[in-house]
């Protein structure tokens, strides 16, 4: 029997909780370091009581870079299947985290059957399914009926959940005092600031947020402030909007803290290279060093179809830096609902950049798997190479796409593999390129 609400509630109490344990399994790290740092809301641990599939993990602190993959229904593309073969490659794939964006129709049967069969996290935005949950336009929608989506989402098992509580009257005044060239690109944060001008009221997850957090603490909820004015393009970047904004995230961080729920922090989209790493340390000072999570950030706006490359360069910056959540982006951004191969090859890209990020910063572990490649290049181990990549199907299409004329090399060098001639060398052979002559 719990003695606790959630995990940062039995960290304060002392409590090593089953979950704690084996996310310091995962990470090489004693369940007390997990444990002090929950305490203290710098690390959280995503573990609604409903998610009974869900293998843990721990996002922040001394922890590996963790990646969310982004799906859902829309109106243009209604193929729940098409859907749930993302949900696949995003497990197959390594994904810790899936968030279920679905903005059309009843889309609690598809969330359902995500979060019954998925041990990743999985998250949503409550905002996006307000529409169609409660079949009403924008203006007739009350602040009570919002509260009920974000009960019914925690009730079905959701982890954790993007509440833009941030965009409230004095954020909106300095971003309407700041002219933009994007203004708002975050879909939730334009339908409630859209909501908030309609309906001349106050942002209701600001308002009544005291009676979301008792929502999220009931079923151990961690509640992701969103960035509801992320800079949408590199002009727009750490303006005072987005400042504003997380000046109110940082109070909200402490008032969610009183009530032991746990907090992330979401951050910018677009930013120029040069402003990330001051960014990510701005986020941590203001918000109390809560994790943060970021979508990209893209580096530069001139690159659709390839904004998954834009993304994780600057997601290799900011993690490197100290964010500890990544949003994939596809190649399809900008452009489209993305399909399968789109998804995998976000999924990629924004592992590579948590990986390079975790190296970066020292983490436990972190170059093992590396060493393990060294070694199997060095012995022309391809099949263990191929085993050690994060795309293991790639890496064997492409080797055996041209075969090379002898096994332990490849079609780029061939018998003058410099690995191979070193070794042959070293082990006292000769190395013949003409053998007869």
């Amino acid at each position: 029997m719990r003695t606790y609400r959630t995990q940062m509630e039995a960290a304060r109490k002392g409590l090593i909780t089953p979950e704690m344990k084996l996310v310091a399994e995962k990470e090489g790290r004693e369940p007390e370091f997990i444990r002090e740092r929950l305490a203290k809301g710098t690390v959280v641990i995503p573990a609604n009581v409903n998610h009974t599939s869900l293998s843990a993990e721990g996002i922040g602190e001394g922890l590996r870079t963790k990646i969310n993959v982004n799906l859902g229904i829309s109106g243009d593309c209604k193929d729940y299947g098409v859907e749930m073969q993302k949900v696949d490659t995003a497990l197959k794939y390594g994904a810790e985290a899936i968030m279920d964006l679905s903005n059309y129709g009843k889309t609690n049967t598809f969330r359902r059957e995500l979060i019954a069969k998925s041990p990743a996290m999985i998250g949503t935005v409550p905002m996006y399914d307000a529409i169609g949950y409660l079949e009403k336009d924008l203006p007739q929608i009350t602040a009570e009926d919002f509260l009920k989506v974000v009960r019914a989402h925690a009730e079905e098992g959701v982890d954790f959940m993007t509440i833009h509580a941030g965009i409230n009257r004095r954020a909106v005044e300095a971003f309407r005092r700041d002219k933009r060239r994007m203004n708002i690109v975050s879909r939730g944060g334009s339908l409630l600031f859209a909501w908030m001008m309609m309906t001349g009221n106050e942002n209701p997850f600001y308002e009544h947020y005291d009676e979301v957090l008792e929502i999220l603490r009931e079923y151990d909820v961690t509640i992701s402030l969103g960035d509801a004015l992320r800079p949408g393009c590199l002009d727009d970047s750490t303006d005072g909007g987005q400042i504003a904004e997380l000046i109110e995230l940082g109070a909200l961080t402490e008032r969610a803290w009183q009530k032991d729920v746990q907090v992330l922090i979401e951050g910018p989209g677009h930013m120029a290279m040069n402003e990330i790493e001051a960014n990510m340390k701005l986020q941590k000072r203001l918000c109390h060093n809560a994790p943060f999570y970021v979508l990209g950030p893209l580096v530069t706006d001139i690159a659709p179809g390839y904004d998954h490359i834009t993304s994780a360069i600057g997601g290799a910056i900011a993690a490197a830096s100290g964010a500890d959540f990544l949003c994939y982006v596809t190649p399809a951004e900008h452009l489209r609902l993305p399909d399968l191969s789109d998804v995998k090859e976000g999924i990629i890209a924004s592992r590579i950049a948590a990986h390079a990020a975790d190296i970066a910063k020292g983490l436990p572990r972190a170059t093992d798997r590396d060493n393990a490649m060294a070694e199997a290049r060095h012995k022309l181990d391809w099949e263990a190479m191929f085993g050690l990549a994060l795309d293991p199907d790639k890496a064997r299409a492409y080797y055996e796409s041209t075969p090379p004329a002898e096994r332990h090399t490849c079609s780029m060098c061939g018998k003058m593999c410099a690995v191979r001639t070193t070794n042959l060398i070293l082990e006292g052979e000769k190395v013949e390129f003409c053998p007869g002559k």
